[in-house]
């Protein structure tokens, strides 16, 4: 294992950057023994359930509340929407974000597509793409409305935490808990990529049932990093989003400063290659729950707020049948982005890597007529789907769209057409 990371997801870590940084006996001593001052982070009600209970001690160099005021950033607000507004009942497809003619950073290169729900409501999920090419110097961010979910599509970056430094890379993804301060920077000339913001319960791993103890993502393989912090004065700006809103407050030093911490309310990293994938060897297309990486539950047992499913490299072995997923109606509604390669169910091109589609609630969908015809004639041998890996952010809530995410250049407006092409082959 790297060095740089301690591994298990929901696990109670301890990690410090110097030395005798973490109290030996209890969690806030009167005095720490470099003179830290001590800090809880909390990610849930201090009634829940043990088992859902997070929270992180850190120790850091000065507390939070050392900054000026919060002011609007009201053209940033404007320039990055947020609020999706608009219901549409079609099958909507898009192309990935235009790589940037300018310099911009993390937070100046986000563009919401499409969500439901808020902060205030503390259900649903905004899905945003990023495209940047700069570092964001000085600044940092925080957001108070939920969780970001970081899918790589193209180019390295690291996350720079409170807790720790992350470094990833397309084929893995990033969280970073609701609250807590962080830093974009890219490792690669452009970085673009897809973050899905869940304002529900946290991700989790879902249950495994009949599968048993091993398969899908195992929480073993789930990095969180190890303390790191920037003892450093001068003329710095915190981002915050609230309800949507950006603000900015002014301060006197790096709010990444924590040189100790311990809890369980981390940032982590997870490589989607190492995911152990279930598949069928006898006959149907298994339902996309199988590719379940994490979960956000919703107060309804076995209906998510949110599902992270992948669909990754597998041997494709089922006999005497159709083997593309097959055509539904789902009330479940579906988002879904392209990493790298080529998704089995649309070959005829125009779902391309750092695009996305979006199939609301009963929107009819499947493979293209491409796809369909391949399939049904194709000789039913074992072959590997490789070179492929797609995601999916699902929810049962309708996602509504942005203004952005109707402009011209960048909806696909002949995205049905894929569909237009099937021959009758009844003959009764």
């Amino acid at each position: 294992m790297d060095k740089q990371y301690l591994s298990g997801l929901g696990n109670h870590f301890s990690s410090e950057a110097r030395p005798h940084a973490l109290p030996l006996d209890q969690n806030s001593p009167q005095q720490t023994q470099l003179g830290l001052y001590a800090e809880q982070l909390s990610g849930s009600a201090f009634t829940a359930p043990r088992s859902a209970n997070m929270y992180s001690w850190l120790y850091r160099i000065r507390p939070s509340v050392m900054h000026k005021s919060f002011v609007p950033l009201k053209e940033l607000t404007e320039k990055t929407l947020f609020k999706p507004k608009h219901i549409n009942p079609n099958q909507m497809r898009w192309n990935p974000l235009p790589i940037p003619s300018t310099p911009q950073n993390f937070v100046e290169g986000l563009r919401t597509v499409c969500g439901i729900g808020s902060a205030i409501e503390q259900r649903g999920m905004h899905i945003h793409l990023y495209a940047f090419n700069q570092t964001m110097g000085n600044r940092y961010f925080m957001n108070a409305d939920g969780d970001f979910l970081f899918v790589l599509q193209s180019g390295s970056i690291q996350v720079k935490t409170e807790l720790g430094i992350i470094d990833a890379e397309p084929g893995e993804i990033v969280m970073v808990p609701r609250g807590m301060k962080f830093q974009v920077n890219p490792l690669s000339t452009v970085c673009r990529g897809y973050v899905g913001e869940n304002f529900g319960a946290p991700f989790r791993l879902p249950e495994l049932g009949p599968i048993g103890a091993n398969g899908l993502a195992h929480r073993r393989h789930f990095m969180t990093p190890q303390a790191a912090f920037e003892d450093q004065t001068g003329n710095f700006e915190l981002i915050g989003k609230f309800s949507d809103q950006l603000w900015k407050a002014e301060m006197g030093h790096s709010p990444l400063d924590v040189v100790a911490w311990h809890g369980n309310y981390a940032p982590f990293k997870y490589d989607l290659r190492k995911f152990n994938t279930i598949n069928t060897v006898s006959f149907d297309h298994p339902d996309p729950s199988i590719f379940t990486v994490l979960t956000s539950a919703s107060d309804t047992p076995g209906t998510a707020n949110v599902d992270f499913v992948i669909f990754p490299p597998r041997w494709m072995v089922a006999e005497h049948t159709f083997r593309p997923p097959y055509f539904h109606r789902n009330c479940m509604s579906e988002y879904m982005g392209l990493i790298y390669g080529v998704y089995d169910a649309k070959t005829a091109g125009g779902f391309v890597p750092g695009g996305g589609s979006l199939h609301n609630f009963y929107s009819a969908h499947g493979p293209d007529a491409d796809a369909f015809e391949n399939a049904s004639v194709g000789e039913l041998k074992p072959h590997k789907l490789d070179n492929t890996l797609a995601f999916m952010f699902e929810s049962r809530a309708p996602y509504m769209v942005t203004d952005f995410a109707m402009q011209k250049d960048f909806l696909q407006e002949d995205y049905q057409d894929c569909w237009q092409g099937f021959k009758k082959h009844f003959k009764g």
